[in-house]
């Protein structure tokens, strides 16, 4: 049996570790490269490879177990535009989102992330300033970040930190302040269910914009003071360096 929830800041998830170039997980390595980030059972990216097959697919879980099954899965398939990979995404992403060629990465997805409800911690929530920089300077101009989520308060702080990064920009087109559509051709298995339920999915699509980074430390200390809502209500317009 799989834990649902494991601690990202425990000792063990803190080991980095190195992840496999573009060359070594994909048959076509030079095709563009989607990228989702807690892919859990991987069913959803499983669906998605067969459906972009002119796309390398990587799915990154820190539940082992979960990436053991999905790798099972695409094998079984011999899919060689989708791959599986055992991490932390806070420690061991930002390294291989660095030895990318320019222009390689084309979407990062982050779907229905663990909500670590309380705010000891909200560390442990996946989107932190570190990994959001790496993304973003991985991610060519007009290039995506699709966030996604069925509780406010996940994705809430998720869009506010990300609009604070001043390097995404939403199109033009999309309603305010939710898109209405999943800008993907399949949805993941947690959306099918919500929906099913008759609950609204929560959904922002970003491009990166030409605006450069900002220092890390910036955007640290504006998480730091967003967190507390008397100091600071998680005003996007707030921070940006």
């Amino acid at each position: 049996m799989v834990r649902q929830h494991v601690n990202p800041l425990s000792r063990f998830f803190q080991l980095p570790l190195e992840l496999p170039p573009p060359a070594a997980l994909f048959t076509d390595p030079g095709h563009p490269i989607h990228l989702d980030i807690g892919c859990a059972r991987g069913r959803f990216l499983l669906a998605l490879a067969q459906h972009q097959p002119g796309v390398n697919h990587l799915g990154v879980e820190i539940r082992r177990g979960l990436v053991q099954a999905a790798e099972a899965d695409r094998q079984a398939l011999e899919l060689g535009n989708l791959h599986y990979l055992f991490c932390n995404a806070n420690v061991s992403l930002e390294a291989w989102l660095t030895a990318l060629p320019v222009g390689q990465l084309d979407l990062v997805s982050i779907q229905f992330p663990d909500p670590w409800f309380k705010k000891k911690h909200h560390k442990r929530r996946v989107l932190q300033p570190a990994l959001l920089l790496a993304i973003a300077k991985a991610l060519a101009p007009g290039r995506r970040l699709f966030l996604q989520s069925d509780v406010l308060a996940v994705i809430e702080p998720m869009v506010a930190l990300t609009e604070a990064c001043g390097c995404f920009t939403r199109p033009s087109a999309d309603a305010r302040p939710w898109r209405s559509s999943n800008p993907l051709p399949l949805p993941t298995e947690r959306e099918r269910y919500v929906l099913d339920q008759g609950m609204p999915v929560y959904r922002v699509l970003y491009e990166r914009n030409e605006a450069p980074l900002p220092e890390l430390s910036t955007l640290e200390q504006w998480l730091d003071a967003a967190s507390d809502p008397a100091d600071n209500p998680l005003d996007p317009a707030a921070p940006t360096a």
